[in-house]
């Protein structure tokens, strides 16, 4: 009796073994539990925010000047000084978050890193295409946003590849 319930244990470990193998496989997105919501490129959110913003200051006729807008004022520790902050200003704040994320996942060399580099560099081009093109992307807020974002894929191809190198021992 015992002998066969050793033989069910080493079959379980044998089973719990390749699983963890093929979670490691397919970019831990068995154990993760949602290995395309990693691929999603972060700087996505700020840039669309933005578009959303620029597309509805074209629509109701106002101008360039939407982001800005003064959205609060902070009041500063030196008498009389307020801080005034532009939309503009929490959609760079945000992106910078973003950015910081971004670069924490570009640390792994699987196939889901290789994805979202690849949908950041996507990305990347349509924001320099509207910043080249369209009056409305013109502006000092989404050329910075256009930066992040090759920030973003640049430093991901350079993490991803240094760390792809240390895996392969060269």
């Amino acid at each position: 009796m015992n002998e066969r319930f050793g033989r069910t244990r080493t079959v379980e470990t044998l089973f719990e073994t390749q699983l963890a193998q093929s979670a490691r496989a397919h970019g831990g997105a068995a154990a993760q539990g949602g290995g395309m919501l990693v691929a999603f490129p972060l700087l996505l959110i700020p840039v669309a925010v933005y578009n959303l913003m620029a597309i509805l200051s074209i629509f109701s006729g106002s101008s360039v000047s939407v982001m800005s807008d003064i959205w609060f004022h902070m009041p500063m520790p030196s008498p009389g000084t307020e801080w005034a902050i532009s939309i503009g200003d929490v959609i760079l704040f945000v992106a910078l978050i973003c950015l910081f994320f971004e670069l924490l996942k570009s640390t792994s060399s699987d196939n889901v890193a290789i994805i979202n580099h690849t949908l950041s560099l996507v990305l990347f081009i349509v924001c320099l295409v509207e910043f080249l093109l369209l009056r409305s992307f013109a502006t000092s807020t989404f050329f910075f946003l256009t930066m992040m974002v090759l920030l973003d894929v640049v430093a991901g191809f350079i993490v991803t590849a240094i760390a792809a190198r240390k895996d392969i021992g060269l």
